[in-house]
Order: C-alpha cells, then structure tokens, then sequence
C-alpha cells in the first residue's frame, strides 16, 4: 500500500503548532494572536493548526461556550474570533512570514442547529424511528450519512470555500477513520486540483495513508506515558515504534506529549509524565516523524 497523494515538499520536515484562537490571548481574537506570528516564527514553527473557527452550535451545547467540533456552519467563522476578513489578513501575514496554515476539519458531524438539519435532512443519519442520532456518545452532534452524494459534493465544496476565499494550505481532519476512505479519496482530490495541501488526520487506522500525509501516533503516547507510570514495559514502547517503522513508504506519525484533547481529560504533559516531560518532548521532536 502506498500513497496515492505526494507530499508537498514544505511539509516534509516540518514543526507544527496547534493554536487555540480563543485562549493563546486575552482578546481571543485573529487580530490579537497576529501579533504573536513573528515571536512564532523565531521558535522554529512552520505550519500553524488552528483549531476550529466556524460558529459553534447553539443547540444541544456543551455547557456555556460549547465544542469547537459542533459546528453551526462550514462556511462561516466564529463571530467571537474575528470576520472573515480577519481570518484572511492574519494567513496572509502569516505566509509572508514563511508559515503555512492548515484548519480543523470536522466531516463526522455537525452540531443540531446546521442549516443541513433544516434544508437537507437526509443529508444525516437517521435511527430507527427517524431522528437524527450519533454513534459516538457526544450528544451535542448528529451524524452525517455519508451514502449520500449530494452531502458529499455539499462537504467538498465548503472545503473547497477555505481554499478559493482565504489561501489556507492544508487540513487537520478531525476523527478521520469515522469517515469512509474513499470519501477522503474525492476530497483531496478535489482540493489538491486547487491547490497542493498538507492533509493530517486523527487516525490510528494504516490504511488511510493513501490519502492523508500525517497520522497521529497516540498508541506511542500512550504507550510511553504507561511505561513512565510504571504500568508498562519499555519494550511495550519499541514495539510501537516497530510498528509504525513498517507503515508505507513515506508515511509519517505526528508525535506529541499533549494536545488539547489530552489537556482537557488526561491532565498536562507534567502531570503526565512528570520529571520526564521535557525529555518526551525532546524525542518526540527528534523522531522519525512531525512534531507537534
């Protein structure tokens, strides 16, 4: 198995950064967190991963503010983070500064108050007695079904939209594997006949290397903390590591110690790996892989 995709060569060595619009400053504004693109730079960074912008679902939220990942449009930014002008002005600083930006993508689902609910109903996944419903326990999102041609063009084209309108350079797929793979397949293919992008996914599944660039290596990070834990062995650890030595030619992991998803449940890479912290983050910028 191999990729169907090259790789864009700015990608090949590259350090990414996940950005958080709405805690990296006081403001939680593209404006405010512009001003932080050159001290960036000076750190090594290359491409910038900002975690969802598009409006965030009103209905069925999660708490006062709700998930990122429930979103009310493809098509349009959170009004808290700026315009849409906004958006374009700081990728175009950044890009002058040598960055490439890449933007969370969430295809699984959207949140209960989409337009799609309203104008495409059959555009979701239905149960048994024709509500919308969702396979995963997150019940502030529905479904979408993926057997339907007209969703799948509709999805391709919001993707498409961040291309045309802001110059954006790339996806970080959010739960990739729930998406079917020859979905992925038409979708860089589409956005790739714009223009070349960097695709990541959050995915462990090999076979969704012919499409995507970069996959997660959350079993090394688990793995390791494990061993850190004294609930594993090291040679639990080598054994990962083997184990993505024998993915396709020219595949890469994305090591990291924490995220935000591990912030949020797990506690942060201190809490985690304690004394050991700063040597994890060490090797999982030096490793065969993308740091983040």
């Amino acid at each position: 198995m191999a990729n169907h995709f090259p790789t864009v060569a700015w990608a090949a060595a590259a350090t990414l950064y996940e950005v958080n619009i709405r805690q990296y400053t006081p403001e939680g504004t593209f404006d405010a967190f512009q001003q932080h693109l050159p001290r960036l730079r000076d750190m090594g960074i290359d491409i910038l991963w900002f975690i969802p912008i598009t409006p965030i679902s009103i209905e069925v939220r999660l708490g006062s503010l709700g998930s990122y990942y429930a979103c009310s449009s493809y098509t349009e930014i959170n009004p808290e983070f700026g315009t849409l002008n906004d958006f374009k002005s700081m990728v175009d600083e950044a890009h002058k500064l040598g960055f490439k930006i890449i933007i969370d993508w969430v295809a699984n689902h959207t949140g209960w108050d989409h337009p799609w609910t309203k104008n495409h109903p059959d555009w979701y996944i239905k149960d048994a007695a024709g509500n919308f419903t969702e396979a995963n326990g997150w019940h502030d999102v529905i479904d979408l079904n993926f057997t339907n041609a007209n969703m799948r063009k509709a999805l391709m084209a919001a993707m498409q939209f961040w291309i045309k309108e802001c110059n954006i350079d790339g996806f970080r797929c959010d739960m990739a594997h729930l998406v079917p793979l020859d979905f992925w397949v038409e979708a860089r293919t589409a956005c790739d006949n714009l223009k070349e992008l960097f695709w990541l996914a959050e995915c462990e599944v090999v076979e969704y290397h012919n499409v995507f660039d970069v996959t997660y290596a959350w079993e090394w990070m688990h793995a390791s903390q494990k061993f850190f834990e004294g609930n594993a062995s090291l040679s639990h650890v080598y054994d990962v590591l083997h184990k993505y030595s024998q993915y396709p030619k020219g595949s890469k992991k994305l090591f990291f110690t924490t995220n935000h998803d591990e912030k949020s449940w797990n506690g942060t890479e201190y809490e985690k790996y304690g004394a050991a912290a700063k040597a994890m983050a060490v090797f999982a910028c030096t490793w065969n892989g993308m740091p983040l």
